[in-house]
């Protein structure tokens, strides 16, 4: 019984290729999504309609039982849309650069795990088991999306890389949490490395097909991505279920070291 219990109240997917791939079209759509949304109607009512979105998601998600593919992912692309316009209010309703609100969000990071890890004592996601640690869970995913908005914007922008050579960038650093996994960094600081690059990654691509050449985008428009990324992602979940994670049987002492990097990281 308790085997059974546990497995229903896991509520995320197994890391697969096909997550890194769901993950890296729902990023992207978010970006397009938003984009598309801010522009085409008020700013105030984009972003209150994308936080209601959010929150009927994640309710949606804190309330089942087990893992639904539908709900999860449904909640992710909520959060890319959503984070992607919590990090573009704070630069271009306040004001605030890109490269200090990277560090803004770099911080609040750090605060979710590091709280997260005095709590739960890892931070896994093979650990995810109760309401609690679901809560910490999303919280680092929209914290982790809104750094990713802000850092991509940052090297596409602010340093002047455009779009498709900051996409490049990003698809280079995502070399480091395979390698690492690799050579023994850590399974949870690999992960969280992966997760937060992949955001930037795929928001660039992204923000290089939709935005107008002029701006060195190839003019596609932003809703049009938007919607082609979401049909593609919906087939993609219909050929393929992303299945529940694994059961946690990492060492206490592993776990403490790929939080002492992340938080440094």
């Amino acid at each position: 019984m308790k085997i059974h219990a546990t497995q229903a109240l896991r509520k995320v997917p197994e890391i697969t290729a096909i997550f890194w791939i769901t993950k890296l079209l729902t990023t992207a759509m978010g970006e397009a999504s938003s984009d598309f949304l801010v522009v085409k109607i008020n700013p105030y009512i984009a972003v209150s309609l994308g936080g209601l979105g959010l929150a009927v998601a994640l309710l949606l998600q804190l309330s089942a039982r087990k893992y639904v593919p539908w709900i999860y992912w449904l909640a992710v692309a909520m959060v890319a849309v959503f984070g992607t316009m919590a990090a573009d209010v704070l630069h271009i309703q306040l004001g605030v650069p890109y490269l200090l609100s990277s560090i803004f969000f770099a911080a609040l990071l750090a605060l979710v795990f590091a709280a997260w890890q005095v709590s739960e004592k890892t931070l896994s996601i093979h650990s995810i088991t109760n309401r609690r640690r679901e809560i910490f869970y999303w919280a680092t995913v929209l914290a982790t999306f809104a750094l990713g908005t802000a850092t991509g914007d940052w090297t596409a922008n602010s340093l002047g890389l455009g779009y498709f050579a900051s996409g490049l960038l990003f698809a280079g650093i995502m070399v480091v949490p395979a390698l690492g996994y690799r050579l023994g960094l850590g399974e949870v600081f690999s992960f969280w490395f992966a997760y937060v690059a992949t955001r930037p990654f795929g928001a660039s691509f992204a923000d290089w097909f939709g935005k107008s050449r002029h701006v060195g985008g190839l003019g596609l428009g932003d809703g049009i991505v938007g919607i082609m990324l979401s049909v593609l992602n919906y087939c993609l979940r219909r050929v393929h279920v992303v299945e529940p994670p694994r059961v946690e049987t990492r060492t206490s002492t592993a776990q403490t070291r790929d939080v002492i990097m992340l938080v440094l990281v």
